[in-house]
């Protein structure tokens, strides 16, 4: 797995610059971060370099596209299943236990049912899971990275996000601009990825 740092991060444009800046500091703290940025802008290059850049560098980074896990498997997926808890039901760790003492990055944060939202904000405020179908508690420890493709206010008027959880999880918040806006960039990344590709290709 490619582990990004911030010196992954190419380019000079201000906007990114300010986005590097605010994530440093992040990476310091342990306030939840929310990424904020359209499709391909380099999110999770973001979350692996606070991870990377953090005290809980040395314990797990794990991420998952909340967009690509189909509803019905997300929860199990997040908190864990307990056996006997609906057909086929076996017992195991969710992500917030596999991530505990590290980074937690959930990414497209919204594609995540509201219902869901609520659930998890339960975790966040108790810092405590239950596997689902089973009744005893876990305690965990972990920094938790969001990413939204849209300005979250808009996606709270719009209904995908609850308000509480968007504001825990907004704590520091993260803009990072698309390629269109850092065009003064341009030849600098041309030269990168000719040079990594060229490389790559002998």
């Amino acid at each position: 797995t490619t582990h990004y740092m911030f010196s992954s991060l190419k380019g000079q444009n201000k906007k990114i610059k300010e986005a590097e800046y605010v994530a440093r500091l992040a990476a310091k703290g342990g306030s939840p971060v929310m990424l904020i940025g359209e499709t391909g802008v380099g999110k999770e290059i973001f979350a692996q370099a606070i991870h990377y850049e953090s005290t809980r560098r040395d314990y797990p980074y794990t991420a998952i596209n909340c967009s690509a896990v189909p509803e019905t498997l997300l929860e199990g997926i997040l908190f864990g299943t307990t056996k006997g808890a609906f057909t086929g039901a076996t017992t195991k760790a969710g992500l917030f236990e596999v991530s505990n003492k590290g980074t937690l990055f959930l990414d497209e944060l919204d594609s995540m049912p509201i219902g869901l939202q609520s659930k998890l904000l339960r975790v966040l405020q108790a810092k405590k899971v239950r596997r689902v179908g089973d009744v005893r508690e876990r305690n965990i420890d972990l920094k938790i990275i969001s990413s939204v493709r849209s300005d979250p206010i808009g996606l709270l008027q719009a209904g995908v996000l609850r308000d509480e959880f968007y504001y825990r999880l907004g704590v520091v918040q993260i803009q990072i601009p698309a390629l269109r806006e850092r065009m003064d960039n341009l030849g600098l990344l041309i030269d990168h990825f000719l040079e990594k590709h060229s490389k790559a290709l002998g």
